[in-house]
Parts: structure tokens; sequence; C-alpha cells
């Protein structure tokens, strides 16, 4: 008789028993995320009921690719102009609640005695709220087009990407097994340098290639290709230091904006529900009743610290950000739970050593509490709301609407002020990025180009000719950098958004802004190219490029052509959606 490998005796073992149990769950109403984890537990190492999966090795494997697709699945979910949409009350809300639930999570880590590191882990996964409980109870109660739940899910979309940065810096605090603000800087810039790269020239390229070649990509061909670019931005992502988790969902995001998006989430689904049943089984088979039982404790403690603390913050984060009281309790009182991120956190830190064995079946224990506690919450959250309104003092009674009727009551008299958000959008956020592509094309130059051409061409002539290359393929970004500052100038002249003249003259001197940073980057890359050179030669000669460059009208199209490739990159899935409906 052949021998079985023992991978295809524990996926079937794991898959049976998932099957089972999730039925079971379906029955009496529950979160079919609860009954992965009861199936993990019935088949892991530490329950003698049923026979136990023999390689866990194998098993880690499969869980590291379910959290994988779960993250591709998320990015796929994600669009950008999701997070331009949310509004400022869900950002304020959740950046609140999830300071302070780090910050609540670390405190209450030092005083069960656990190490710094486990803390602030801690605090990570005490701040993020489950998605699939919330969707799963709004759906079965029907309250998922009400207006708090348009906020819950707008502080979902934050706490999603908040917790794929935050992962990113706990690896980085656990590699260097110390907290360094110096070093938090650096890898928070890393971070973002690198996020810009592969997000803009994800959008340029990769929408750009699938509808060029639409026509060719049946279902299986477009599933390979989608899960091919997963795993490549995965293995890149992994190659400068970031989480599998990073990659996957940025891939995702990118192809959230293809014209095949919607084909693509619909053919990954099915991968990402059985991958995803693995890691939650997984998580399963890691609680150990033993520590189930010595830390019931700990279990209860952080149970409260959870549903009594999101509760508040949330609350108060979304007062503050001026949604009326009722809103702010039911959208408090709907995010008093931890979930599936908490899982995944837990899981970095198991692979990262910065975990004792009991922490990991802690945070499974409080997170099915607080799962079922979770629709009770939302139930009775308006007779809560109810019982406060009752005792609120009349001085107090304004939080019945919220700050935003003030808001939307005073507007008229924001009418001609400066706007922030308007220098963010038409000058900053392109600024930034462009300033992002330009130093990455320096890089990529100074590491291949500039050595190639040195090599075979010495001296002043192979240093100009090293510089003529670099500053022609960065010349499309600095002329959309220079365009800017033009277009925000004329903005300014335009509409007059600062009335008085001393913020005239502030916004005129930030629309000059693109220009000194041009000047920046030619000298930065000519000094070295000329080390003997004056640094005012050097920005006389930056200046006078700056010049040709804006008159040039041949890198003027080409970085017209560029952008509005982009743009439209990121309206076409918009255009879709709306034939669609």
């Amino acid at each position: 008789m052949n021998h079985l490998p023992a991978l295809i005796s524990d996926l079937a073992l794991i898959l049976i028993t998932a099957g089972v149990v999730t039925i079971l769950f379906k029955w009496l109403k529950q979160p079919v995320v609860l009954g992965y984890i009861v199936a993990g537990f019935l088949v892991g190492p530490h329950i003698s009921l049923l026979p136990s999966v023999l390689d866990n090795t194998s098993v880690e494997v499969w869980s590291e690719i379910g959290i994988i697709f779960l993250l591709f699945a998320l990015g796929l979910e994600f669009r950008f102009h999701k997070l331009l949409t949310v509004g400022g009350s869900a950002l304020t809300a959740a950046i609140i609640n999830m300071g302070a639930m780090i910050g609540i999570g670390y405190w209450a880590g030092n005083l069960l005695g656990w190490t710094s590191m486990e803390s602030i882990f801690l605090g990570g996964m005490l701040s993020m709220a489950s998605t699939t409980i919330i969707i799963k109870a709004f759906t079965d109660m029907g309250k998922q087009n009400q207006h708090f739940a348009s906020i819950v899910f707008a502080i979902l979309i934050i706490e999603d990407i908040a917790a794929i940065l935050m992962m990113v810096m706990f690896s980085t605090i656990a590699v260097s097994k110390n907290v360094e603000s110096g070093q938090l800087i650096e890898s928070l810039f890393r971070l973002v340098f690198f996020i810009v790269i592969w997000f803009t020239v994800g959008i340029f390229l990769i929408p750009t290639i699938i509808k060029k070649l639409k026509k060719y990509l049946n279902n299986e061909t477009l599933l390979v290709v989608s899960i091919g670019l997963c795993l490549g931005m995965v293995m890149l992502a992994s190659s400068v230091g970031f989480s599998s988790a990073l990659g996957a969902f940025i891939m995702g995001s990118i192809l959230a904006e293809s014209v095949e998006s919607k084909r693509i989430e619909h053919l990954v689904e099915p991968l990402k529900n059985l991958f995803g049943a693995i890691f939650f089984v997984s998580v399963g088979m890691m609680i150990i009743p033993e520590y189930i039982v010595s830390q019931w404790s700990t279990i209860l403690i952080l149970t409260a610290v959870v549903i009594v603390g999101r509760i508040i913050f949330a609350t108060v984060g979304t007062v503050v950000a001026g949604e009326s009281l009722k809103v702010a309790v039911q959208t408090g009182f709907s995010l008093a739970q931890i979930g599936e991120f908490s899982f995944i956190i837990a899981t970095l830190g198991m692979q990262l050593g910065v975990f004792s064995d009991f922490i990991y079946p802690v945070i499974v224990g409080v997170s099915v509490i607080t799962t079922f506690t979770t629709p009770y919450a939302i139930r009775y959250s308006e007779k809560v709301y109810d019982h406060i309104d009752h005792l609120l003092p009349k001085r107090w009674r304004k939080l019945r609407v919220g700050y935003a009727a003030a808001r939307k009551k005073h507007a008229h008299k924001e009418d001609g002020s400066f706007k922030f958000h308007i220098l963010l959008n038409k000058l900053l956020m392109p600024v930034l990025i462009y300033f992002i592509l330009s130093v990455a094309v320096n890089i990529l130059c100074k590491m291949f180009l500039i050595p190639l051409t040195t090599e075979y061409l010495q001296g002043t002539w192979g240093a100009v000719l090293s510089a003529v290359f670099t500053l022609s393929l960065m010349a499309p970004f600095l002329m959309g950098m220079l365009r800017r500052g033009t277009s925000y100038f004329r903005l300014l002249m335009r509409n007059m958004l600062a009335p008085s003249r001393k913020k005239q003259w502030t916004n005129l001197l930030l629309s000059q802004i693109p220009k000194i940073v041009c000047i920046v980057l030619i000298v930065s890359v000519l000094a070295p190219l000329f080390p003997l050179a004056t640094t005012i030669l050097l920005v006389v000669i930056a200046i006078v490029i700056v010049i040709v460059i804006s008159l040039n009208p041949r890198v003027a199209h080409q970085s017209n052509k560029m952008e509005s490739v982009f743009l439209d990159n990121l309206s076409d899935n918009d255009e879709e959606e709306k034939k669609e409906v």
C-alpha cells in the first residue's frame, strides 16, 4: 500500500472537522470563524477526542498562505477613493479609539506582569475590531444600512490599514528588541517610501497591462496572473524587510483599481475562504486547555478592558468627531470586540519569538467571549443611549445632535478662508509622491546606470553623461512637481483662498515649494558626480536645468501622459461600477 503523505491526511482531517463544526455553528446561528477555531481546538495536539494533526510545520505554512490570501482579498475590497471618502468623523474616531486602546493595552500588560514587548503587542491586538463579526452581526440584525453602520464600516477601513502599518512597526521593534524613536522614524520613512513607489508604479503599469490584455484573460488565466502578482509582491516586500501581509495587501489594492477587479475578487474568494479557514483552524490548534484554565482571570480582565475600553473610547471619539450621541453610542457598542487582525498580530508575535506561550490562548479566549457579546451589545445600544440621554444634564443636551450640525450651520463663515485640505490635495501630496519617485529613480541610477556609464566612459564626460541620463529619467516627475506649483499659484490668484495679506504671502511662498524641491533633487544628483564643484555653482546649474525642464514641451507632454494614465486607471473601476449599477 502506498504511503500517504502526512500533509494530505492532515488537510483531510482539518477540512472534514471544520466542515462538520461550521455546519453546527451555522445551525446555532453563530459566526463561522468561531467554528473554525473550535475545529482547530478539536484536531489540535492538546485534545484526544479526535485524531490529531501530525505535521504542525506544514499547517503553519498553510496558515501563512491563509494570512496572505486574507490580506490580498482585503486589498481587493479596498479602493483608494474609499480612504478619501470615509470622512473626518471616522478618521478622528479611529485615531482616538485606537490610540487609547494601544495605551490601555500596554498599561494592562504591565500590570499583569508581561514584558514591554508583550505589552506593546497586546495594545495592538486590543485596538483591532473584527470586520467579519461586525458585518455578520449587522447583516443578521438588518442594521447595515443605518447611519451608524456607515461610520463603523469607515472606522474598520482605517483600522485595517493601520493594522498593516502596525505590523511593520511591531516587526521593527521586535527585531531591535527595544523602542528607539530614531529607528521607528527611519522604519516609517522606509515604509512610506516603498508604499508610494509600489502603489504608484503598480497603478500606472498593472491596470494598464490588464486593460490591454483583457480579451486574453479568461477566468483561469486571470486567476493565475492575479495570484502570481500577489505572491510576487509578497516576495518583493519580504526582500526589503517588510511582512508578507503588507505585500499581499498592496497588490490587492493595486488590482482593485483595474477594470477586472470585481472578477478577480470573485475568483479569489474560494481560495480566500479555503486558506482563511485553515488559518483560523491553526489558531484553534494553538489553544492549550491548561493555559485557558490557569489564565481565566487574565482572560476575564482583558475581556472587560476590551468591552469597556472600546465602548467608551469609540463613543468619545465619534462624539469628538461631531456625530450625535446616539450614533456615537451605537458605534462604540458595535466595535466592542477583537478578531481576525488580533490573531494575525498574535501570530506575528509568535513567529518573532517575543510572546510567552500562554498569550496566544488568552487572546483567542478574549476574542471568543467578545464575539458572543457583540450582537447583544449592538442590540442594547439604543436602550443604553436612552438611559444616558435621560441622565444627561441640560447644558450637555447639544450632544444629541452633535457638533457636525453646528459645523454645517456655521460653514458659510468659513467661505474664503484658507483651507488646508486644498493645500494638501493640490500641492503637498502630489509633490511628495513625485519627490519619492524622483528619489527612487536617482537611487536606481546610482545602483545600475551610473556605474555602467562611468565604467565605459571615465572622467568628466562620464559624469556628464550619467547626469544627463539620470535627470532625463527624473524630468517627467520634476515637471509634475513644477506644474503642481504653477497650478496652485493660479488657484490662489483666481479664488483668493486667503483674503488676509499675511496669509496670501504664506500661500505664495508655499507655491514655490516644488521649485525648491526640484533644485534640491538636481543638486543631489550632481554633487556626487562633480565633487569639486562648489555648492553655489551646483545650485545655479540646478536653477538653469529647472528652467529648461519647465520650458520643454516634450517633457511636459510626457509628464501629462503619465499622470493621465495613472488617473484613468484610478477612475476606470468607478466607471465599471456605475455601469453595473
